[in-house]
């Protein structure tokens, strides 16, 4: 039996304009015509098969777009959202009522942590937050009322690594629904293949590659994508974080480059780990064999797709960084600006940028430090080109000597 590969999924997909265009037909109706008013009855009774209803619920190019993403992750069925956190935020309110407990790695991105922490709690939803890579940390946070844990397959900013099949025995054992966030490692990692339940993304990111839109999704089983998109009880569906069409064809256009995408980041960000490795710098990088969760994400990931194009170095202070990433950009690096999944390297200081929800004192419990610079590693040509550049601006603002 052939292991898992999700682009030989997407290459397999027929996917099709009506008119035998070799891109699916962009369809921008947002309200969709009945031949007969009992199939509108049933559809609204989701007793309909193949019918689309009202854009909000379904478009055809969205779920062109969610089918190839379902194709990618091994699950059932899937749904695209307005953004990132849309998919998270409405995974979550789906699994839990007021009342409800959440085990959440303590590592994770800001936006997520804000919802987490400022959010949730209005609607009387508790969260512990948790070292992730501490098994026995997790297991202790269970609650009766526990009702999902919540990790990143590689931790923003920090890169620390969810050992998902591990978590998902845990999960299993209590009842719990294991919610990835696989947004640092498409295709480089497949957590519903590993034991997750749901799987979100920001496609913002890698999977769309261009930085020219924001856009997310959700991937489980049927039966999950159809409670979200319930007409009366679905989050989604009431909520209504719905992408456009339009940006639903381009990213699917996107996301058939995405295996070519992935392999050049982790090369090239693999090269400049070894470099910063080299010249003292205090780098995680789940690439490198010293770092702590290198021989969990081997064993989990697709090899040929390397280990990602995130890299996290720590400079010191704040203030250093800044200098550094001036000096950088100033020099053609790549940019000061946060995201990732770029074809430019992007760079920035996590604790005052992307982690800037999260409090200081959560910081250092986390082990974030004010020094640290988080790189998202782009398509360059000539990487050694590029880290001649980091070098000079390393030496250019007193880091190495």
């Amino acid at each position: 039996m052939k292991k898992f590969d999700p682009s030989r999924e997407i290459q397999y997909l027929k996917q099709f304009g009506e008119f035998g265009g070799v891109n699916p037909a962009i369809t921008d109706s947002s309200t969709f015509t009945f031949l007969g008013a009992k199939t509108m009855v049933d559809t609204f009774e989701g007793e309909a098969e193949g019918c689309f209803l009202y854009s909000r619920h379904w478009n055809p190019m969205n779920k062109y777009l969610a089918d190839a993403l379902a194709a990618m992750e091994g699950t059932e069925a899937g749904w695209v959202t307005g953004s990132g956190m849309a998919a998270i935020t409405c995974t979550i309110l789906e699994i839990c009522n007021s009342g409800d407990h959440i085990i959440s790695s303590i590592t994770t991105y800001g936006g997520t942590y804000a919802f987490l922490m400022n959010y949730l709690p209005k609607f009387n939803i508790d969260v512990t937050l948790v070292d992730i890579t501490d098994l026995e940390a997790v297991k202790a946070a269970i609650r009766p009322n526990t009702k999902i844990i919540y990790t990143e397959t590689l931790t923003n900013p920090l890169l620390q690594v969810s050992d998902i099949p591990a978590l998902a025995k845990i999960s299993n054992a209590n009842n719990i629904k294991l919610v990835v966030d696989n947004t640092f490692s498409p295709m480089m990692v497949a957590p519903y293949s590993l034991g997750a339940h749901v799987v979100v993304y920001s496609m913002t990111k890698f999977i769309n590659g261009k930085n020219d839109c924001v856009a997310g999704a959700i991937c489980a089983d049927a039966d999950f994508i159809n409670s979200i998109i319930d007409v009366n009880t679905g989050t989604a569906m009431l909520l209504g974080p719905v992408i456009d069409p339009l940006r639903s064809s381009s990213i699917l256009k996107n996301l058939h480059t995405l295996h070519i995408r992935m392999k050049q980041h982790s090369f090239n960000a693999a090269f400049l780990a070894k470099k910063f490795n080299e010249v003292g710098m205090k780098t995680s990088y789940p690439g490198l064999p010293a770092h702590p969760g290198h021989d969990i994400l081997t064993k989990m990931m697709n090899p040929k797709f390397g280990y990602g194009g995130i890299i996290a170095i720590d400079v010191g202070t704040a203030e250093i960084a800044a200098n550094f990433m001036e000096a950088m950009q100033s020099k053609g690096v790549g940019y000061l600006a946060v995201s990732l999944g770029y074809f430019k390297t992007l760079f920035s200081n996590s604790g005052s940028s992307t982690s800037s929800e999260v409090p200081i004192e959560t910081q250092k419990e986390m082990g974030l430090t004010p020094g640290l610079v988080r790189y998202s590693v782009g398509l360059d040509n000539d990487i050694e080109d590029t880290w001649t550049r980091i070098e000079e601006s390393l030496r250019e603002t007193g880091i190495i000597k």
